[in-house]
């Protein structure tokens, strides 16, 4: 007999770590199947994780493509750049569920070889990660392209660091933890949404 965990609205949100208008645009876009139970939803748990690792494989692994096609579909592409993994598979499955197109880097070494292979909308790093600082990807991502916007996030936030991204133009500055909605509206006003 297979089991069949069925989880509510509250618990999906819980689980994706999403908001409502996220879960129903999910639902209205075929991404995710829902039942309608009265006024309630129910979701298949295994359909949830099912169209997670879809998207997971769709986001994360390979290199960028290559920057003489700039944009191969309409999803803005964003790179998380951060040296806690949990850090980056919680804004990878954020930003996926949100319609994004993630590519991720551990350090600011990868975050570089991927800028400068392929065309990114929003650059998100961490401040502190070993080797390169977040504020050195910054400056040398600047440079390859003047118009990325760039959200910091930092667990570690100073009044210098601070002055520093805002001399930057960053787009967003997040400490952890940050609340998962709060990202997606600091991306989407990033990105002119």
């Amino acid at each position: 007999m297979i089991d069949e965990t069925f989880l509510t609205t509250d618990e999906v949100l819980e689980y994706l770590q999403v908001n409502l208008r996220t879960v129903y645009r999910l639902i209205k876009a075929g991404k995710i199947p829902a039942v309608r139970v009265g006024r309630q939803w129910r979701f298949r748990k295994t359909d949830i994780d099912s169209w997670l690792e879809r998207e997971r494989s769709q986001t994360i692994p390979g290199p960028a493509p290559s920057s003489t096609h700039p944009r191969s579909s309409s999803r803005p592409r964003v790179l998380v750049v951060d040296d806690e993994a949990s850090i980056r598979d919680l804004l990878a499955k954020t930003l996926a569920l949100a319609e994004y197109a993630v590519d991720l880097a551990p350090n600011g070494q990868v975050a570089l070889e991927r800028l400068r292979l392929g065309h990114y909308d929003l650059l998100i790093t961490d401040l502190q990660m070993p080797g390169m600082d977040g504020l050195t990807v910054i400056q040398e991502a600047r440079r390859l392209n003047a118009s990325l916007s760039v959200i910091i996030i930092t667990g570690f936030s100073t009044e210098a660091s601070a002055i520093e991204a805002a001399n930057l133009g960053v787009s967003g500055y997040l400490t952890k933890p940050f609340k998962v909605p709060k990202v997606l509206a600091v991306a989407a006003r990033a990105l002119g949404e």
